[in-house]
């Protein structure tokens, strides 16, 4: 009788460590990672948003500052550019009024794309520039900056038109929403570097 209670042991082991409860303890990330980020994103104008946005990827940022913020620009920047494509979509379907309001905002989007392009490279020039003293980490810290509050310039000038012409029934609010997202998710990220370009 004692091997089939060895096996019938051995069995209920192998159904509880590939059990669902049990792999997701061990698969998903930590909980500190997630209190981590929590913790970082109150450092934003939309907390609730950064943590939502950045909550998916806390297996790879763990307790990484410096991963933290180069996702926030990530993020930023799929956001960026998911609404030039929605913008692209609305051009034979807006009503005339608004043609020139939805290709002003194709137009300045794309440019808050490349602007945040150029930040995410800046932020890549910082890790290569370790070792080689502040002045050059500040200088491409400086640069980001300076990059990205470009980039939400350009997204505001968008929010602001669109709001208009969605008022007078020419876009579609979703749309509206979608900027609004981008702006919101361009300041967290902002607001990341700000507060801890310094770790990076």
């Amino acid at each position: 009788m004692a091997k089939p209670i060895i096996l019938l042991l051995a069995a209920l082991s192998i159904l509880y460590t590939t059990s669902p409860a049990n792999a997701a303890t061990t698969s998903s990330p930590s909980s500190s990672a997630i209190e981590f980020i929590k913790a970082s994103c109150s450092a934003t104008l939309y907390p609730a948003l950064c943590v939502q946005s950045l909550s998916r990827y806390a297996t790879s940022i763990q307790r990484n500052r410096s991963q933290l913020i180069k996702t926030a620009f990530s993020v930023s920047l799929d956001e960026a550019q998911s609404t030039k494509a929605i913008f692209a979509s609305k051009l034979n379907g807006v009503k005339p009024g608004g043609m020139a309001v939805v290709k002003d905002c194709i137009e300045q989007i794309g440019d808050a794309v490349d602007q945040l392009r150029e930040s995410i490279e800046e932020l890549k020039s910082i890790g290569q520039a370790k070792g080689t003293g502040q002045d050059s980490r500040r200088l491409h810290i400086g640069n980001a900056q300076t990059w990205t509050s470009a980039a939400l310039t350009d997204i505001s000038t968008c929010t602001d038109a669109v709001a208009g012409e969605a008022r007078d029934g020419g876009l579609e609010t979703s749309v509206r929403a979608r900027v609004d997202g981008v702006a919101q998710v361009t300041s967290n990220a902002l607001a990341l570097l700000n507060k801890f370009g310094t770790e990076l």
